[in-house]
């Protein structure tokens, strides 16, 4: 789960590692209002979207006046942006952070997060912070200093200045940069994140590091141990369908092909997605309805796939060993009685209940196709998408 920038913040406050000034609005006058009740001459005002590259795409404004902040503020409250890192989606812009500039003499970029292969948390650093990182780590991913750590005896205070050492920081900087890693550290622990990002870490003329820019990204799966960071998630940034799938205990992802994918089981649905590519099509999405499912799901999940306009075959592949295969039939025959099926439909069910579940489909005049294995049927849904409407 993502959280925004002036949420990442706060949180940053609550560790003690030092961000700028800031006050988040969500209208104009608010924002109007936080400016001038900071005392400073200047303003940045920030649009708050789950996604980076917002300064390229006109989401971060430098302004000198208050008649300046009300432009700005107007100019981006209801306004939806797309960024380079918002995958083409339009994001809906509700509230603006309104922040005091920080004069840079340097700019880092530092992350934290979790090394599967080495089945670590890891920092990473590097002297490229700012809007170009990602270009710097595919020019030059030897500049990103890597630091692992151990979780029996935790961040040690050597690994922060051998980090230090290395981004070239003053002597003067290496207990502040150990106390942010510490405090980050920590924050990652005890919040199950699965991401901290700082980009860029300042170092300012009194060789002060502060967080300019900050990202926080959530383990999901571990929120039931966070109520208050649940009341945080914003479903407006989310995908939509994606959200809606949340709300229905359904393991959902948007992709950009045009074959619709329903299955039981992620590996299945993995394997699914491979062949369905392997015979020459691309998956419109991830779908694991799961083992414990019901019909009403089921018809949910039919209903999501083809709110997707891109779709234009859908593939069912059910392996019946905890879930029915007449229970996925039956799904599929509520959803079709509630919104018309507009694309060809190809059904693979096998194991519990599979010829029960094949005979309630053809008794039910469905227009489909059916077939014995799964590469079959991967086959079917590539030819039935490549048809001319």
């Amino acid at each position: 789960m993502n959280l925004h920038e002036y949420q990442a913040k706060a949180l940053f406050r609550d560790y003690a590692i030092a961000v700028p000034e800031n006050r988040v609005a969500d209208s104009v006058d608010s924002a109007v209002a936080a400016a001038g009740a900071m005392g400073t001459d200047q303003w940045m005002v920030k649009a708050q979207v789950h996604a980076g590259g917002r300064g390229k795409a006109g989401g971060v404004l430098h302004c000198t006046t208050l008649d300046e902040v009300r432009d700005a503020a107007g100019q981006l409250l209801g306004r939806r942006l797309v960024t380079a890192q918002s995958g083409g989606r339009a994001l809906p812009v509700e509230r603006v952070l309104i922040e005091a500039p920080t004069q840079a003499v340097q700019e880092f970029y530092l992350a934290m997060l979790v090394d599967r292969g080495a089945e670590r948390i890891m920092l990473l650093a590097s002297r490229a912070g700012g809007g170009d990182v990602e270009a710097a780590a595919n020019a030059e991913p030897a500049a990103f200093e890597r630091v692992w750590v151990h979780p029996a005896t935790g961040l040690r205070a050597w690994q922060s200045r051998h980090l230090g050492y290395r981004l070239g920081l003053p002597a003067t900087a290496l207990k502040p940069l150990h106390q942010i890693t510490q405090a980050l550290y920590r924050l990652f622990v005890d919040k199950d994140a699965s991401l901290l990002e700082i980009n860029p870490l300042a170092l300012d003329a009194q060789e002060q590091l502060i967080a300019l820019d900050a990202k926080v990204v959530l383990d999901a799966a571990a929120l039931y141990r966070h109520p208050d960071l649940q009341a945080l998630r914003d479903r407006n940034q989310e995908d939509e369908r994606e959200a809606r799938a949340d709300q229905q205990g359904l393991s959902y992802v948007s992709l950009d092909g045009d074959i619709g994918c329903m299955v039981n089981g992620a590996g299945l649905a993995m394997a699914t997605m491979d062949l369905v590519k392997r015979h020459g099509g691309t998956p419109a999405n991830f779908l694991d309805v799961g083992g414990n499912t019901t019909a009403e799901r089921v018809a949910e999940a039919f209903q999501l796939i083809l709110s997707d306009t891109k779709v234009r075959a859908i593939l069912v592949n059910i392996f019946g060993g905890i879930v029915r295969c007449d229970l996925i039939a039956e799904g599929l025959i509520k959803a079709a009685a509630r919104t018309a099926p507009r694309v060809p439909l190809v059904v693979r069910l096998a194991g519990t209940n599979a010829e029960q579940g094949l005979a309630l489909l053809t008794q039910s005049g469905l227009a489909l196709e059916t077939a014995s294995d799964l590469a079959e049927a991967a086959d079917r849904v590539v030819a039935a998408a490549r048809r001319p409407t």
